[in-house]
Order: structure tokens, then C-alpha cells, then sequence
């Protein structure tokens, strides 16, 4: 029997700096979780993981990370990228490039 569909976003890695971004609604990109689209519908789903698919110069890897209800990480995995490196403060950890990617957004490296 196959596994029932769960809520998810599309998530993916930014191609030029690395940093783990979600899609939104409005078709951007946000570094912030809180941001992304929740999708309940598995049709609904597979389209917007064919439209993250289909950025090849804006993203890599993109897929759909399953999330609870109030949309939150449901494995480890998922926590783990939404909060960066574990072995030191940076990045995301100490509050640097919060927020949606604005289009054609410099990006500090």
C-alpha cells in the first residue's frame, strides 16, 4: 500500500551560494522557512516541483521536504538544513541573509 501524501514544501539549494531556500507561493525564493508554500495536494506537488526543476541557473536539488501541520520539519534532516552548520555561529545561526531572495539579489560571499 502506498504512503499517503503529507503536507510539504519545495526546497532546493541557492546554485551560486549554497544557502537551503523554499519556494513560495508567489513563485520566489526564500531563505526563510516560515516563507514557503505548504502544499497538502500530491498533484499540486509534483507541479511545483517541475517548476523548481525548471531553474536550473537559480536552484539545484530541489524536492519536496515533508512538514507537520503548523509547518515544521517532520525529520531531523530537514531541521538540520533550516538552521545551517552545527560547528559554529554563522550564517543563518546568527542572522545573516534572512528573507526572501529578492530577483537578481547580490549575495554577500
Amino acid at each position: 500500500m502506498p504512503k499517503s501524501f503529507s503536507p510539504s514544501v519545495v526546497t532546493a539549494n541557492d546554485l551560486l551560494i549554497g544557502d537551503v531556500i523554499y519556494l513560495t507561493a508567489q513563485d520566489g525564493w526564500s531563505r526563510d522557512l516560515a516563507d514557503a508554500e505548504l502544499i497538502t495536494d500530491e498533484a499540486h506537488a509534483q507541479i511545483r516541483l517541475i517548476d523548481a526543476n525548471a531553474q536550473p541557473g537559480t536552484v539545484v536539488g530541489a524536492y519536496l521536504a515533508e512538514m507537520s501541520a503548523n509547518q515544521q520539519p517532520t525529520h531531523f534532516r530537514e531541521d538540520f538544513r533550516r538552521t545551517g552548520p552545527s560547528n559554529y555561529a554563522h550564517g543563518k545561526q546568527v542572522g545573516a541573509l534572512p528573507g526572501p531572495l529578492a530577483q537578481g539579489e547580490e549575495v554577500m560571499r
